[in-house]
């Protein structure tokens, strides 16, 4: 029988303060930096997330994708050595694809680092041609995953019993979520005592459903698991930008499910576009937040802000709105 997070026995109240949840928070995600100029404006997008006192920055994980960040604790580390406050995560650190023993000491060394700012969201992989070049037979991807948490866990506290290299800064390590969409992956983070942390791409009522069969398989059902949860998020008073953002959304999901997906991905592909995303006037983005957090609990938003051939002082405007305006409008009228 697979362990429990050390984490998962703390009670809700205790989980909300490890994430430095004391009230809603918001975040914002990057995709991957592959030269120069993309890593210069990455770091003024931690430097605007910062100056606007957002929770957290976070990275996926992806490889041989256009945007994808194939380090993503290595980006992190950089990042996390220019700021004080934010907070650091992964999206879907691809735990099947890596040696348990290499990743739970970078792991450890950044918490370190960052003085206890890291947080973790964990995944599988889907992609069957990322698992192939990793030697990862797609079959075996749940019990790679199982068995690298495992390890890592008796890693972290040989370390933090003895004050290794293999010390987390957080005890008894950085608070954990796993990425997931489909029964196996949410019966597998349930398993483990971790939160469920919803992709963008799924629908509300695909979310909702996640949530409650993530919540029914928890060792403990009564205490409610944080709801942490992933949106497009795009806010502009200017038809023209609004139209230029749905247009980029809409490219990038045509070519994703052009890819090859599974099919609890294909099925949010189907879902109506504005059931994945949150785009328009400040209004209207305030309104459709407020009812998306009512519906779905959120304790920590993060907001995917960047879109391909979207103006980057627009996307700069949306964020600074979301962050000064919405979000605290959202929290005062669901608190």
């Amino acid at each position: 029988m697979r362990h429990a997070s050390p984490q998962a026995n703390a009670d809700p109240a205790e989980a909300r303060r490890a994430w430095g949840l004391e009230s809603p928070a918001l975040g914002v995600s990057l995709a991957g930096s592959h030269d120069p100029a993309q890593l210069r404006r990455h770091r003024e997008w931690v430097a605007l997330a910062e100056s606007l006192g957002l929770h957290s920055v976070w990275l996926p994980e992806m490889h041989f994708t256009p945007g994808a960040c194939s380090a993503p604790l290595i980006e992190l580390a950089g990042y996390a050595a220019t700021t004080e406050r934010l907070r650091f995560g992964t999206t879907s650190l691809l735990l099947p694809l890596h040696p348990p023993e290499q990743i739970a000491a970078e792991i450890a060394a950044l918490d370190r680092l960052s003085r206890g700012r890291l947080l973790l969201g964990l995944g599988r992989g889907f992609n069957k041609r990322m698992l192939a070049a990793f030697d990862v037979p797609a079959a075996r991807k749940r019990d790679r995953f199982d068995a690298a948490l495992e390890r890592i866990f008796a890693l972290w506290r040989e370390g933090n019993a003895t004050g290794s290299a293999l010390a987390t800064h957080q005890r008894p390590h950085p608070p954990l979520a796993v990425a997931a969409f489909g029964p196996k992956g949410l019966a597998q983070a349930a398993r483990h005592g971790l939160p469920y942390l919803a992709s963008p791409v799924e629908s509300l009522a695909q979310i909702e459903e996640n949530q409650a069969r993530h919540r029914e398989q928890l060792l403990d059902p009564r205490r409610p698991a944080l709801s942490i949860v992933m949106r497009t998020v795009f806010v502009s008073d200017r038809q023209e930008e609004i139209d230029r953002a749905l247009e980029a959304v809409r490219r990038e999901m045509a070519w994703r499910r052009s890819a090859g997906v599974p099919d609890a991905v294909r099925r949010a592909f189907d879902a109506p576009l504005d059931e994945r995303i949150v785009f328009g006037s400040a209004e209207a983005v305030t309104e459709r937040l407020v009812r998306d957090r009512t519906r779905l609990g959120i304790d920590l938003l993060i907001a995917r802000s960047q879109l391909a051939d979207v103006a980057h002082d627009a996307l700069e405007r949306s964020l600074d709105r979301l962050a000064r305006e919405i979000w605290p409008a959202v929290v005062a009228a669901t608190c």
